[in-house]
C-alpha cells in the first residue's frame, strides 16, 4: 500500500489482503517506496494532498509514480482504488480521466457493476458478465473519455445504473493484460460478509482472491 499524504484507506486494504487474499501487506510513506521488494502494489483511496488542483493531480507527479511505471514494465501488478484510480489516470498509466460527479455532490452508497473482459492478476477468478455489488464514496468520480474505441477489448467494470455520469457506464478499467486496474467503488469494503448489507453481495471479494491465487501461481 502507498500511503500519501491524505491517503486514508490503506489499512482497510491491509487488512484485506492479510485476512482474505492471505498475503503479507504493509503500508508504506510513498517517499519511501521502493519497486523491488514488492509483488504488487496497491494505491489506496482518500484524498491525496486535500484533492487541490483536482483528485490525484499532486500524488501523480510524485517520484513514486517513476517506481511504479518501472514495476509495471517488469509486470508488477497494480491496482487503484477510487483516489488511487485518480492518481493512475492523472499519471496517464491508465487512460481516460475522473470528473466532478454530474450532480455536482458527493456521493455515497452501494452500487450494482459487471465485468467484461476479465483478464490478469486482479480479475483471474472474475468470470465473464458477472454483476454484484460494490460501495462508492467520491466527488470526483465521472469517468470520461472521448471516444469508446480507447477502451474497447480492455478489462472493463461498468455500472449498472450510472450513479455519477460515467461515460460509457465505466466504473474501473484495465490495461490490456490486466496488470494494471483501476476503479472508482471499493472492493476492501466489499469483501467480507459482515461489511455487505443485507440483499447485497461481497462483489470485491473476486479481486482479493484473485491476486492471492495470481501471486501464488500466477495468472
Amino acid at each position: 500500500m502507498i500511503k500519501f499524504p491524505g491517503t486514508n484507506c490503506d489499512l482497510d486494504v491491509v487488512w484485506v489482503l492479510r485476512r482474505v487474499s492471505k498475503l503479507e501487506a504493509s503500508s508504506v510513506w510513498f517517499t519511501d517506496f521502493r519497486v523491488g521488494p514488492w509483488d504488487a502494489v496497491v494505491i489506496p483511496g482518500g484524498f491525496s494532498y486535500g484533492d487541490w488542483l483536482r483528485a490525484g493531480a499532486i500524488a501523480a507527479r510524485s517520484k513514486v509514480l517513476d517506481e511504479i511505471r518501472e514495476g509495471i514494465r517488469n509486470g508488477l501488478p497494480v491496482l487503484g482504488i477510487c483516489n488511487g484510480f485518480q492518481i493512475l489516470t492523472e499519471a496517464e498509466v491508465l487512460p481516460g480521466t475522473l470528473l466532478q460527479n454530474n450532480s455536482c455532490r458527493f456521493i455515497c452508497r452501494w452500487v450494482k457493476v459487471r465485468f467484461y473482459n476479465p483478464r490478469g492478476p486482479w480479475l483471474k477468478l472474475v468470470p465473464e458478465g458477472l454483476t454484484t455489488d460494490m460501495p462508492i464514496a467520491h466527488g470526483e468520480g465521472r469517468y470520461y473519455i472521448e471516444s469508446e474505441d480507447v477502451v474497447s477489448g480492455k478489462p472493463l467494470i461498468k455500472y449498472v445504473g450510472n450513479p455519477n455520469g460515467s461515460a460509457y457506464d465505466i466504473a474501473g478499467i484495465a490495461s490490456d493484460d490486466g496488470i494494471v486496474l483501476g476503479l472508482m467503488p471499493h472492493p476492501e469494503r466489499a469483501a467480507e460478509s459482515e461489511l455487505v448489507p443485507r440483499g447485497r453481495s461481497c462483489g470485491g471479494l473476486h479481486i482479493w482472491l484473485s491476486i492471492g491465487e495470481s501471486l501464488r501461481v500466477g495468472w
